[in-house]
């Protein structure tokens, strides 16, 4: 038993030595969402305030553990008006639900990639699974850089950002769905 005990904890130890934990570089990466507005155009706006880990046992992410989150009072659509709005409790209600987080690992399939985990927002948690492309990695001389580039869509009406004041037409004046995009970069920890 003590000679299984010794294996057990040396298998981890070998595998916790061989990961590699990359920091969000928030220099070089954006936080992006699109929105329908009144049927007829889109409204885009970001996150300015954000963090973010990735931990991989493989040089090609596969399984990789994802944890991010954001601030929700950092939103920013170039509209102060909107973005108090935005902040508030028909949308995000920032000063209760201060921030979205984002807990879940990386998937390979084939030469794809899924992000797969549980997203938060406004205190409700539902699984999600959203596209994500390994743009690739490359050695700097303040070291190890890797990209991801990520897609997919959330309801947000499932996390109970219901304001949704219709049109004379019967559209939304925002619509229910929003486009997620995110483009990050990533720096190895030291």
């Amino acid at each position: 038993m003590k000679n299984l005990f010794l294996l057990l904890l040396a298998a981890w130890t070998i595998s916790s030595a061989n990961a590699q934990t990359w920091m969000i570089d928030k220099t070089h990466t954006d936080i992006r969402f699109t929105v329908t507005h009144m049927t007829i155009s889109e409204v885009d706006g970001e996150f300015k305030e954000f963090d973010g880990k990735v931990v991989s046992k493989g040089a090609d992410f596969n399984g990789a553990t994802v944890e991010f989150s954001a601030k929700t009072a950092s939103i920013n659509t170039d509209s102060e008006r909107r973005d108090g709005h935005l902040k508030g409790a028909d949308f995000f209600d920032a000063e209760k639900h201060p921030e979205l987080k984002f807990k879940g690992a990386l998937q390979k399939k084939g030469k794809a990639y899924l992000l797969v985990g549980d997203f938060t927002m406004k205190g409700v948690t539902k699984p999600v699974k959203f596209n994500a492309v390994y743009t690739g990695k490359v050695a700097t001389q303040r070291g190890a850089k890797a990209g991801f580039k990520i897609t997919g869509t959330v309801n947000r009406f499932d996390y109970g950002v219901k304001w949704d004041n219709k049109m004379d037409t019967g559209g939304l004046v925002v619509g229910e769905n929003v486009q997620i995009t995110c483009n990050v970069e990533l720096n190895e920890a030291k």
